[in-house]
């Protein structure tokens, strides 16, 4: 039961970021800035969403238990995992968005976690999608979607390394 409750409040959580996204993605636009690699945006979003509704199936349909030794641990990779993509949302501020928009002449952020890494949020997704089903065994939700994202992950940051030059 508390397993639902949480993808619930994750959910909730990736609603707030799509209102958050929209607004900044409008104002970037407004500011000149160019969208690359549209077409990959609504497979990661699909994606995403159906994670969470495969988590909850997996779980209810195959009667995944809560192993404490495993859950408690992915759950701390989870909150960490969200705790991280918020710190890049708020270090980028009105230049963060899930979509690639980039504003002609803006600096590159190197502060935050972005001064260690170019794409530190990348890295919190990853460890969330295989933690979050794997909070309650989920391991095939796990194991599938760890594939798919990677898949994903692959095209979005070579879009995005060369829309910002990296590439």
């Amino acid at each position: 039961m508390y397993y639902y409750l949480f993808i619930l409040a994750i959910a909730l959580e990736r609603l707030v970021e799509l209102i958050v996204s929209r607004r900044n993605a409008e104002w970037s636009l407004a500011q000149g800035g160019r969208e690359f690699g549209r077409g990959h945006y609504p497979v990661m979003t699909s994606m995403h969403a159906l994670l969470l509704v495969c988590c909850v199936a997996e779980v209810w349909a195959l009667h995944r238990p809560f192993i404490p030794w495993l859950g408690w641990p992915m759950l701390l990779v989870v909150v960490a995992s969200t705790i991280t993509r918020w710190w890049c949302a708020t270090v980028l501020g009105k230049h963060w968005n899930p979509r690639v928009i980039v504003i002609p002449g803006a600096p590159l952020v190197r502060r935050g976690p972005y001064k260690w890494m170019h794409h530190p949020n990348y890295t919190a997704v990853v460890a969330e999608v295989a933690a979050l089903p794997l909070m309650h065994s989920a391991w095939i939700t796990a194991i599938v979607f760890t594939a798919a994202n990677a898949l994903v992950l692959n095209t979005r940051i070579r879009i995005e390394n060369k829309a910002l030059g990296y590439a």
